[in-house]
């Protein structure tokens, strides 16, 4: 966006705060959900100033399942720092209030099928001939071809698709989900990712270009440990990467507690602190594959000396020698004094739910920070303010 197209169309509000490294960067969010929202939110978080744009009924997420009775919590965490307002694209004047800002837009991001945005008259094509420098992102299910390509995807549905249920279950056991959404979030990641990459070369070019990414590529990204197959290795290969049972969740006096334990180093200090220090000089358990191969014999022996303790005292007695951590609550989080520390915890505050706190920042700048956080819009909130910018 040129200094003239700026000064044009400034929006009546400010970040507070300093600047971050996509400070003055404008990002059109046409998407809902969680992965291409979360996407934008993550650009906000760097400086960019993000504009959601959501259909007349509000992005699907709002209407989650949620304790909050004014807002869906969910929407409230995806949506931070973020302008909102409502068009309805199918709307002739809408349409064309959303052409002209896209004239003023370095980012336009959505998650329609391949088919849809030509069909609203937003495709790639018609948009970079509007803006040329325009950096157009879509997040889909599987991509832009392909017999799957109009398919709607989701990210438990990719999950199950890609075996990453398959590895998450036991052995021969049912398959589980992953829930939290991981395939949401790492494709909200890649894009963020990819829209600086695309920002950085048109600084070199001049021009904008399509950044495409699924939910299929972010699922199998996240396996790319296991997407190994070589010639000749029989379609049962064991692709698993777990350590063995050592490595995990233990019950212990009080609570559970996670414990890896796979350098020799580690191994030999909880063997230690544990008070079974003979399993350290065992050759039998000398690697990871040796303590592997004899899981049941040894997990016995640990998970009755963790019965002396609670997991509280276990993660103080560890310290560093041995790395675990106790299973806390999410709750427990918000007063972590890491977390604190960090500074990943900010206050907002919002027109409807009121006072709250949430996460924040999941990029650290020493340079450039980046402007204070913001609660997410209500619908709507800032419709007249945008369009008072774009007159007709």
């Amino acid at each position: 966006m040129s200094s003239s197209q700026a000064e044009a169309t400034m929006l009546p509000w400010q970040r507070k705060g300093p600047e971050g490294p996509l400070s003055g960067i404008r990002v059109l969010d046409l998407s809902a959900y969680i992965a291409a929202p979360y996407a934008c939110t993550l650009l906000g978080d760097q400086g960019a100033e993000v504009i959601k744009i959501e259909p007349p009924k509000g992005d699907n997420l709002r209407h989650y399942p949620s304790t909050l009775e004014s807002e869906s919590r969910a929407f409230v965490g995806i949506n931070r720092s973020k302008v909102g307002m409502v068009l309805d694209l199918k709307q002739p004047s809408d349409l064309a209030l959303l052409l002209k800002m896209v004239q003023t837009a370095d980012v336009l991001v959505h998650n329609f099928r391949p088919s849809v945005a030509p069909r609203l008259g937003i495709g790639y094509r018609s948009l970079s001939e509007l803006n040329p420098r325009l950096i157009y992102c879509a997040i889909s299910g599987y991509g832009e071809e392909g017999p799957l390509a109009e398919k709607a995807g989701y990210d438990q549905v990719l999950q199950t698709m890609t075996g990453m249920c398959h590895y998450q279950g036991e052995a021969g056991a049912k398959p589980q989900i992953i829930y939290g959404s991981v395939v949401d979030y790492y494709a909200a990641a890649l894009l963020a990712g990819g829209v600086a990459s695309a920002l950085y070369e048109r600084e070199r070019s001049g021009l904008g270009q399509y950044v495409g990414v699924s939910l299929l590529r972010s699922a199998l990204t996240m396996q790319s440990a296991r997407m190994v197959w070589v010639e000749g290795e029989s379609r049962d290969v064991n692709r698993e990467m777990r350590s063995g049972g050592v490595t995990g969740i233990h019950p212990t006096g009080s609570g559970f507690l996670y414990l890896s334990a796979n350098t020799p180093h580690f191994w030999k200090s909880l063997c230690n602190k544990v008070g079974l220090p003979e399993l350290a000089e065992n050759e039998r358990y000398a690697t990871v594959r040796k303590r592997a191969l004899h899981e049941k014999e040894l997990v016995s022996l640990l998970r009755g000396a963790l019965k002396a303790r609670s997991a509280a005292e276990w993660e103080a007695l560890f310290g560093e020698d041995v790395p675990c951590a106790r299973a806390a609550t999410l709750e427990d989080m918000f007063d972590e004094p890491q977390v604190q520390a960090e500074n990943m915890i900010a206050d907002f505050e919002h027109p409807l739910v009121g006072r709250y706190r949430g996460f924040t920042r999941a990029i650290k700048f020493g340079r450039t920070p980046g402007p204070q956080p913001f609660a997410a819009p209500a619908l709507g909130e800032h419709t007249e303010a945008v369009r008072a910018n774009f007159p007709d």
